[in-house]
């Protein structure tokens, strides 16, 4: 009988305990965090250099993805594309020429020459043969035998010329000067290419879609590489920065679903996800509302608010609009 009322009783406990710690959690209400709207921006400028033509759009404007925002005066480009054109027919063909080799016609003509040549030597060299027989029985004078083989001489040397020409003819270019007309011709490629694609950075377009924040310059203006046009605010990504103190840490699971909730409407939910928390504490910066003080270290979040579907991202949501973090029990 007391071994039964002890079990009794010892469930009684047990029940009471777990009813305790339901109250406990049932009672225990949803961390609430507050943070800010952070949508990304992009800086939209030109690769090339050059005066600025024509621009499309005006401050508050929506863009899509590939919308033409500006011009540049594209004469000079064109210019340089007809030049880098040129210059890439004229190397094709140099390599053309020593690949194909010589004519036909210019074979024929070098081996006339060296027949001719030839011929010139043979009567040079027989003259100077007489002349030296000559010499013996002191018909001639010392200066007609030197004559002689004066002529023998530079005959021999324009024949050698010849047949080196001819030579050259029939081989052809060298392996060096086949491949030094390959590098021009892939030269002037990547400079076409280069100047084709200059060419078409005279056009700028939207990246994304979005909203035209700022207007930096008119047309008319010149302006160098990099020299910012357009700051466009991006509708897609929309993100939540937001803080968390350490005892609630653990509730900051990337992935986890939370709601967001603007002054505007607070009483439909935008939807997002926890995408980042820093690995890092920082002290809470003096922006951000906190139930917490100040003087807390804090971890960051980064919440990214739902691009389809409940709950998505709309045009309500602006830079550093303050909002409510809701997480579900």
């Amino acid at each position: 009988m007391k071994k039964k009322r002890s079990i009794i009783i010892a469930l009684v406990v047990i029940a009471a305990l777990g009813y305790g710690v339901w109250l406990v959690c049932k009672s225990t209400p949803p961390l609430v965090l507050y943070g800010n709207v952070d949508i990304r921006t992009v800086n939209s400028s030109f690769r090339v250099t050059g005066r600025l033509l024509h621009l499309a759009n005006e401050e508050g404007n929506h863009v899509k993805q590939g919308d033409l925002l500006a011009k540049l005066d594209s004469e000079p480009y064109q210019i340089a594309l007809a030049q880098a054109k040129a210059n890439l027919m004229m190397q094709q063909a140099q390599l053309d020429l020593v690949t194909t080799g010589y004519r036909k016609e210019e074979v024929a003509q070098a081996a006339a020459q060296v027949l001719q040549y030839q011929a010139t030597y043979d009567y040079a060299e027989s003259n100077y043969q007489r002349m030296a027989k000559l010499i013996k029985s002191a018909s001639i004078s010392k200066d007609q035998l030197d004559n002689s083989l004066t002529l023998r001489n530079q005959a021999q040397a324009n024949l050698q010329t010849a047949k080196q020409k001819l030579d050259q003819l029939t081989n052809g270019y060298r392996k060096e000067e086949i491949e030094a007309a390959q590098a021009s011709v892939a030269e002037a490629k990547a400079q076409l290419d280069q100047a084709e694609l200059n060419l078409a950075d005279t056009e700028l377009y939207a990246p994304s879609n979005g909203t035209i924040l700022t207007r930096a310059v008119e047309p008319g203006t010149m302006l160098s590489a990099g020299s910012p046009v357009y700051a466009i605010s991006l509708d897609q990504p929309v993100w939540v920065r937001a803080y968390i103190d350490e005892v609630n840490l653990a509730q900051a699971i990337p992935g986890r679903e939370v709601y967001i909730y603007t002054d505007g409407r607070p009483d439909q939910a935008y939807i997002g996800k926890i995408g980042f928390v820093s690995p890092t504490a920082e002290f809470t910066p003096k922006t951000v509302e906190t139930p917490v003080l100040r003087t807390d270290l804090v971890y960051r979040l980064r919440i990214q608010i739902n691009a389809t579907g409940n709950g998505q991202a709309d045009d309500l949501l602006r830079q550093g609009m303050p909002v409510t973090i809701k997480f579900n029990q």
